[in-house]
């Protein structure tokens, strides 16, 4: 368990506190926090890499759920990123595959009471007259 994930870390954290906190514990090979790419700003996680599993326990055992800031730190061992398709505009639409207006869970006439549909008393429906 050589890299691990820490979660909860306050937003304004940089790479170099983020390694200062582990160094502690043993030698850090790296320290990573993600950043948003539009904002700019911390996603208050990042990972930590330490030169030995025992370093890597020892820093995990003595940091795990401790505060940081006003924040409470998650430490895990690092997994493998999962696959995942990419960005952007290419494969199956999540909007296109199922009806939106007139189908059976509201929306407009839909039975549950939409605009104009047969439901208890929706804007517009029959409500109980039958």
């Amino acid at each position: 368990m050589k890299k691990m994930f820490v979660g909860g870390l306050p937003y304004d954290v940089t790479e170099s506190r983020l390694t200062a906190m582990f160094a502690v514990h043993g030698k850090v090979v790296s320290a990573k926090v993600i950043m948003d790419r539009e904002t700019g700003r911390s996603k208050g996680f990042g990972f930590v890499e330490m030169s030995t599993d025992a370093e890597a326990e020892a820093a995990r055992a003595k940091l795990n759920n401790s505060t940081v800031g006003e924040r409470r730190i998650v430490i895990n061992e690092a997994r493998p990123m999962e696959a995942r398709p990419r960005g952007g505009f290419g494969g199956k639409p999540s909007y296109g595959d199922k009806p939106s207006f007139g189908d059976k869970r509201g929306g407009f006439s839909g039975k549950r009471g939409g605009f104009g549909g047969k439901g208890r008393r929706g804007a517009g429906g029959d409500g109980d007259r039958g």
